[in-house]
């Protein structure tokens, strides 16, 4: 597909072929990836890229996923957070240099997409609020 990724790492989790019109996808989701690489400097893992419809619906994926249309990963860089990850997408995304599309932040990942709108989320647990202390009344 490009110089560092190869068509096996978008393969759908369940084994089933890429339709065409997914493969053209792909090329152009590896090809903003690749930008992403040469910025970040580091090997980038594709934790999920294609999906089947019938293994996104089997894993509970969304109804819309981008990843059924080849147009989503869902990547993992050793040595940075998905937050930095996904900052760093942000940064070349204002830059012009990768597509608009949908960025997700989670404790374990992030997820691009060329979806060609905004659209942004973010997953990661939230902290639970600390109970507030009571004010003590003074004796007067």
């Amino acid at each position: 597909m490009t110089n560092n990724f190869k068509k096996e790492e978008f393969r759908s989790n369940d084994g089933s072929h890429f339709p065409y019109e997914v493969k053209q996808n792909l090329k152009v989701l590896a090809e903003q990836l690749e930008v992403l690489r040469e910025h970040l400097g580091k090997p980038i893992k594709i934790n999920s890229g294609y999906r089947s419809p019938e293994w996104n619906k089997k894993i509970g994926g969304t109804e819309n996923s981008q990843h059924v249309l080849g147009k989503a990963s869902d990547i993992v860089v050793d040595g940075l957070s998905p937050k930095d990850v996904a900052d760093a997408i942000e940064e070349l995304i204002s830059e012009g240099k990768m597509l608009e599309g949908g960025l997700g932040r989670y404790d374990s990942f992030t997820h691009y997409d060329i979806r060609g709108k905004k659209s942004r989320w973010d997953n990661n647990p939230k902290p639970k609020a600390k109970p507030k202390k009571k004010a003590s009344k003074k004796s007067e």
